[in-house]
């Protein structure tokens, strides 16, 4: 068995609202150029615990099809701002999670199964801040997201439930700001511009956490 890839994942996340207009960012230093948009529609299923494990850990296992980098991905906390990303192949469809995955994640699950609790349909437009030579320092996504729960039954499962079994959760838009060859402070100039144009810092740490609290029940409201 051949060693999962893995990567270091540099990114900060923004709320905006449906009428957000991204600003120019070309200004941003060391910036010689913005390229795209390049627009991408990504499906993605998450797995975990019967009691969330993996989420109380920070840690995030999902199958997701379209877009330039389709595959099992798992992410594990690396820092504030980092998570290490490792990637594994897809199969034909209803595969089991990768066994290099798996075993990466035993100390949480426990011998538990891993079955399928949200998926994630994202339309992405992506836009790259380029250095003079052609290189990306860092790519920004616009993600449009709709995030969905399964029936209770197709969580007994560990293939994706069928659509149908989907029921559609909560819907938002967010940019992604992701490093590439750019210095930590690109992140920060960037930032800056988007903060200015109407944009706030994301309140959740993931798409995945997004969804699961907006599903979480609320407590009684407090008498006016």
């Amino acid at each position: 068995m051949s060693a999962p890839d893995s990567s270091l994942e540099i990114e900060r996340k923004y709320a905006v609202g449906a009428g957000f207009v991204l600003p120019d960012l070309s200004p941003v230093p060391g910036v010689a150029a913005v390229t795209g948009p390049d627009v991408y529609h990504l499906t993605a299923v998450y797995l975990d615990t019967p009691g969330m494990d993996l989420a109380a850990a920070r840690i995030t296992l999902r199958r997701r099809t379209g877009g330039t980098d389709a595959g099992w991905h798992l992410k594990l906390p690396a820092g504030t701002e980092t998570r290490r990303e490792v990637h594994a192949p897809l199969g034909p469809g209803g595969e089991p999670v990768p066994e290099e995955l798996s075993s990466m994640v035993a100390e949480w699950a426990r011998g538990q199964p891993l079955r399928p609790i949200a998926r994630l349909q994202t339309t992405r437009t992506v836009r790259r801040l380029t250095d003079a030579a052609g290189q990306v320092l860092a790519e920004v996504a616009d993600d449009e997201v709709t995030g969905s729960l399964p029936d209770q039954e197709a969580c007994d499962t560990h293939a994706p439930p069928d659509p149908a079994a989907w029921r559609t959760a909560t819907a938002w838009r967010e940019v992604e700001i992701e490093l590439g060859r750019g210095p930590a402070g690109l992140l920060d100039e960037a930032g800056r511009l988007l903060l200015e144009a109407g944009a706030r810092p994301s309140p959740s740490a993931s798409k995945l956490r997004q969804l699961l609290d907006s599903a979480r029940p609320q407590g009684p409201q407090a008498p006016g």
